[in-house]
């Protein structure tokens, strides 16, 4: 038997999790599970007795009770009442008052009332009758409870009273009743978390409750919470994004930039949860974008974290700092390209970011970008002009994490880019003119006007040139060593000279078609210069070939 029975607890406490504190949400119909062992089945024998529920706790004619007591069914209350304990608890301790207060079903709680039940019974979360009527604002019912001499202080496991209960919900009429004919002002006390009456208000959006609290009642404080994480009301309002409130306080007070233990404002909770109406009404309250959290955060970083574009650009309106690093020592846009918030990023960049700022493994965000390998991504901070020769901890740039990587794509991408800056900064005459006809793109090239070059740059790669070829016409045309290596990570099998050779080859037609240079005349040359003569006469037959066809067309 003592075995049966610490299995039981066991159970009870494995699935009685904490259920939503919010009696709103009483009304439905609970869902306990692992209650079929609960009472121990001495006569396996015997039939089952079914008029014991495992579900409620209940005998069935209790739970009909209480469940009459839910609709306001006072004729099937009357016809069940005879011998009935009408102050039965279900698995949370909950009573058929309960239930009549919390459906306002007034008729229901003057029968329990004149059945002498008890008013102060607590549910399994300290939770009164008397808490329900000022929840849900039920004054009636309320008056009632006090009549019959409901403890009027009590206060569940949370630390709420019946004046907290009002306040969440907004009910200015159970205030008034509570301060004027119940006296009882001293009721405005911290909660369990710390906050008053008006701070529950100011985090529900309760604005007639929150104008009523400051008169005529003079209840209103702005004075951090000191239990909890140290929110005023501006932060419980502004973070939930309760417009109306938050404006109602930003008129009333003179709160502005007031840090919680955390180091945060109003500002920044409100821009962390997406409240864009908040965040605006706090920036033309005057509220400043550039205040550090204890984590070294701006507002900046959870909206680029979170990808919000139309909160990154109010924030920059306001003159937000794009560079702040965290105690990652990471900048807003570490974030946005972590997460390839591509919008997050363009803006980030038009305002003037700086893009070579490094974490604390000494990346930038194009190393991040590398790792990520999202084309959009890589191919914006590549026209941005980022420094590519910065190297994070392991001594990588962003090219070598992209071909450790094996990511071929970005590989190539970053290739062109350094080798286009590289060529306007020893031609700065020429930067004027590059982009007139095409924009600038690292991209794979797709382009109908480019296809018989890129399919002359595959079969010389694939048919013309031999192993080791490819490598000295990439040293005479300017590719690094680094270039080199990092196309050489790719490994197809005994024959991926020919793909490097094609890779390379597509990277070089990028530069000297953005350089306006004849490509067939600059291809035969480097094959010459290179001891290719063979592959070098084979490339201008064949060019030679498809002109005199273009001619024979046209």
């Amino acid at each position: 038997m003592d075995r049966r029975v610490l299995a039981l607890r066991t159970t009870m406490k494995k699935n009685l999790t904490k259920e939503n504190l919010d009696p709103r949400k009483w009304m439905r119909q609970e869902v306990v599970e692992g209650f079929a062992d609960f009472i121990p089945n001495k006569d396996s024998d015997k039939e089952t007795d079914n008029s014991f529920d495992d579900k409620e706790m209940l005998l069935e004619v209790e739970k009909q009770f209480m469940e009459a007591a839910k609709t306001n069914d006072v004729e099937t209350m009357k016809s069940l009442g005879r011998g009935l304990n009408a102050n039965a608890k279900n698995v949370h301790h909950r009573t058929a008052l309960h239930y009549a207060v919390a459906g306002k079903n007034k008729e229901a709680v003057q029968l329990l009332l004149q059945r002498r039940v008890k008013v102060d019974q607590k549910d399994k979360y300290g939770v009164t009758p008397i808490h329900l009527a000022a929840w849900f604002g039920s004054l009636d019912i309320l008056k009632l409870l006090v009549q019959v001499g409901a403890e009027q202080k009590v206060e569940n496991e949370e630390g709420l009273n019946i004046l907290h209960c009002a306040a969440v919900n907004n009910h200015t009429e159970i205030v008034e009743y509570i301060i004027n004919d119940l006296q009882m002002k001293e009721l405005d006390k911290d909660d369990q978390s710390g906050n008053r009456a008006f701070a529950l208000a100011a985090e529900h959006g309760c604005v007639d409750m929150l104008k009523m609290l400051m008169d005529p009642y003079n209840m209103a404080t702005m004075k951090p919470n000191k239990v909890c994480r140290g929110d005023t009301p501006l932060h419980l309002a502004a973070r939930n994004g309760h417009l109306d409130a938050l404006q109602l306080l930003l008129q009333s007070f003179d709160t502005r930039d007031e840090v919680n233990m955390d180091g945060e404002t109003a500002l920044y909770q409100a821009a962390a949860n997406g409240e864009e109406e908040s965040v605006l009404a706090l920036l033309e309250a005057g509220c400043e974008p550039n205040i550090l959290t204890t984590a070294k955060c701006s507002a900046l970083h959870p909206v680029a974290k979170r990808g919000n574009r139309s909160l990154v650009h109010l924030l920059l309106e306001y003159k937000a700092h794009t560079d702040f690093q965290n105690q990652h020592l990471e900048a807003p846009l570490h974030l946005a390209v972590k997460n390839s918030h591509v919008p997050v990023i363009h803006c980030l960049l038009q305002a003037g970011c700086n893009t070579n700022i490094t974490n604390k493994r000494s990346q930038t965000a194009m190393h991040l970008a590398a790792e990520i390998a999202r084309i959009e991504v890589v191919e914006m901070l590549l026209k941005a002009g980022l420094d590519l020769t910065l190297r994070d901890r392991q001594g990588k740039t962003a090219l070598g994490v992209a071909a450790r990587a094996n990511e071929v794509i970005i590989v190539d991408m970053i290739i062109k880019a350094e080798r286009y800056y590289a060529w306007r900064k020893t031609n700065p005459e020429l930067n004027e003119s590059v982009h007139s006809e095409y924009p600038l793109t690292f991209k794979l090239d797709h382009r109908h006007e480019t296809k018989q070059m890129r399919l002359m740059a595959w079969r010389l790669a694939y048919e013309l040139l031999k192993a080791g070829d490819w490598k000295r016409l990439a040293e005479h045309w300017g590719f690094t060593k680094e270039q080199v290596s990092a196309i050489e990570e790719q490994w197809t099998g005994q024959h991926s000279y020919r793909e490097h050779g094609n890779r390379m080859l597509l990277i070089w037609l990028h530069g000297e078609e953005l350089a306006q240079r004849s490509l067939a005349k600059e291809l035969y040359q480097g094959l010459i210069l290179t001891g290719n003569r063979k592959a070098a006469d084979k490339i201008r037959m064949d060019t030679e070939s498809t002109s005199s066809k273009s001619c024979c067309i046209s």
